[in-house]
Parts: C-alpha cells; sequence; structure tokens
C-alpha cells in the first residue's frame, strides 16, 4: 500500500472513483462538475489530493481543499466499490489528517450526508464533532456539517505505518 500526495496522473482516477459514489447514492451536481473538469486545480490552489495505491493502482481517494490560512474542507473521499470495507477509508483519513496538521492547520471541515452512515463513523472516530444539521446551500446532498480542531498544530507529523511519496 503506497499514500501519495498532489499525483497528476491519478486525476482521473480521482474523478472516476467520485462519480461512482456519487451516483450510487446521490446526484453529481455543480460543484462536482467544476472539481471533475480540474481536479488539479486543488493542489493549484493548495491543497492536496490524497491517492490511495493497492497493487500498482488507485483504489483510494481524497482531497483537502484549502481554505484559510489553518483550514482545510476535507473533500471528495472515496474507495473503489470492490475494495470496501478494507480499512482502506481509515488510511486514507489518517493520512489527511496528518497532513494537514503537517502543514499547520488548526481545523478541518467536512460536508456529508447522514445516510452514509460508515463515513459519519469513521468521521467521528477521528475526532469530528456535528457543527450542524440539516439542508446545505451548496449541496443539495449534505445534511451534516462536522469539524475536528486541534489546539496546536503539529509540524513535522508522518503518516505512520505507510510508504509516502
Amino acid at each position: 500500500m503506497l499514500i501519495e500526495f498532489n499525483n497528476k496522473h491519478h486525476c482521473d482516477d480521482f474523478s472516476r472513483l467520485n462519480e461512482q459514489w456519487i451516483a450510487e447514492h446521490f446526484s453529481i451536481e455543480a460543484p462536482d462538475r467544476a472539481m471533475f473538469a480540474n481536479p488539479f486545480g486543488i493542489v493549484t490552489d493548495g491543497g492536496h489530493i490524497i491517492s490511495l495505491v493497492a497493487d500498482g493502482r488507485v483504489v483510494g481517494v481524497c482531497a483537502l481543499v484549502k481554505d484559510g490560512e489553518n483550514s482545510y474542507q476535507l473533500a471528495r473521499m472515496a474507495v473503489d466499490p470492490g475494495e470496501r470495507g478494507k480499512g482502506y477509508g481509515d488510511v486514507l483519513m489518517r493520512a489527511a489528517l496528518e497532513r494537514a496538521r503537517a502543514d499547520g492547520a488548526s481545523c478541518i471541515y467536512l460536508f456529508s450526508n447522514t445516510i452514509l452512515a460508515p463515513a459519519i463513523a469513521l468521521y467521528r472516530k477521528h475526532g469530528f464533532i456535528t457543527l450542524s444539521e440539516g439542508p446545505h446551500p451548496a449541496y443539495a446532498r449534505c445534511n451534516i456539517v462536522m469539524e475536528l480542531r486541534w489546539s496546536r498544530p503539529v509540524p513535522g507529523t508522518s503518516v505512520e505505518g505507510i510508504k509516502v511519496k
């Protein structure tokens, strides 16, 4: 297993995996289309695309979208349908959180939906708390906003147990 950050060659996989999970539960929305048209824009705008590679192929992805000096939005976490249930979401989450902390972030937030029970459980396991529930102004599929705050960023953290490229 290999975690890669900001690999431009994984942008098609980022879009493909996210289109799969969104279409499985919801519908693709305008902000999704804009992101999928230029996924690497996340990186050029100061964020990160995180890819999980197993056996030479991308099996999971997520993004840290830069939102201010010390804040990221955790967005578009997706795992290949045939690879779910193997703990890959947890690996992606740990990599995203550790990268954000290493970058000096003190806050990460996310938008989700309560019907995605495994995702909500993963977020809570990693310390996210609910900020609000109910309709969201930008995403029809979103009905929960969650956040994780750290008292102090920890520079120089690394992803434990995972080869980082």
